[in-house]
């Protein structure tokens, strides 16, 4: 059997192995990293290849150090940019964390007043409810509440939501999400979301609110994400022709 040759440039297979070890707990906060010679012999590359990928994890806010200094990790809490929003397993893969989810319950139910106002239907229309605990390498890193559109939401009765993105079912299937709101603030966890997301009630988690709609503007769904902060950040680049500005938020 022949295998597929990967195209995956090594400073990124090197920055994905180093994130693993860190959300596993291999390199806890505080720990130094194997010195450049170290990970050069490991990886069999170059120095600027490590150089590159130590790069990509100081950006993330994962490791500190740098001039000098020894390269040692500042924080466990993957980031997520915001141009990644639109999948969870997708952005998980891309940092090389295995991605899961469980179902808690799909339902046909009556609109909430916050759904209601998202969707621009009245309160009361029946919409179905999704809600999933998502999982970075088996562990409960986001609580995902949605409501979708009736006619819409129906697709997901025929779906296994636990066997990856909805949004990828969705899409496969014709619905048009073309735009998407998204809206971060910082919330406690409530009795629901301390129970399942495994922490402790009143707990701080950022909240990530979120409007899908189609192309012509028609809504979607109506999203109320709670992320634990000890796994999962966010963080926002903004850059400029001209002199390089950067900004970051994590």
């Amino acid at each position: 059997m022949v295998r597929p040759v990967s195209t995956e440039p090594l400073h990124a297979k090197v920055a994905n192995e180093l994130r693993r070890r860190i959300g596993r707990g291999q390199l806890p906060v505080g720990a130094s990293l194997p010195s450049e010679a170290q990970l050069c012999a490991e990886f069999g590359s170059s120095r600027g290849t490590i150089r590159q990928a130590l790069a990509t994890l100081r950006h993330e806010g994962l490791i500190g150090g740098g001039q000098g200094r020894p390269a040692m990790v500042r924080s466990t809490a993957a980031a997520q940019p915001f141009e990644t929003f639109l999948s969870f397993t997708r952005w998980a893969e891309l940092i090389g964390r295995a991605p899961g989810q469980r179902t808690v319950e799909i339902a046909r139910r009556a609109a909430s007043p916050a759904a209601a106002d998202a969707l621009g239907i009245v309160e009361g229309t029946p919409v179905i409810d999704v809600v999933r605990v998502r999982l970075l390498d088996g562990q409960p890193a986001m609580l995902e509440r949605s409501s979708y559109l009736e006619p819409i939401g129906r697709l997901l009765f025929d779906c296994d939501p636990d066997a990856g993105s909805i949004y990828a079912y969705l899409l496969d299937h014709g619905v048009d999400i073309h735009t998407i709101r998204h809206t971060v603030d910082a919330v406690g966890a409530d009795p629901a979301d301390a129970h399942l997301l495994d922490v402790a009630p009143g707990a701080p988690l950022l909240r990530e609110r979120r409007r899908a709609a189609a192309r012509d503007g028609s809504p979607i769904e109506f999203g109320d994400d709670r992320y634990r902060p000890d796994l999962v950040n966010f963080t926002i680049d903004n850059t400029r022709t001209g002199p390089h500005v950067l900004k970051e938020m994590s």
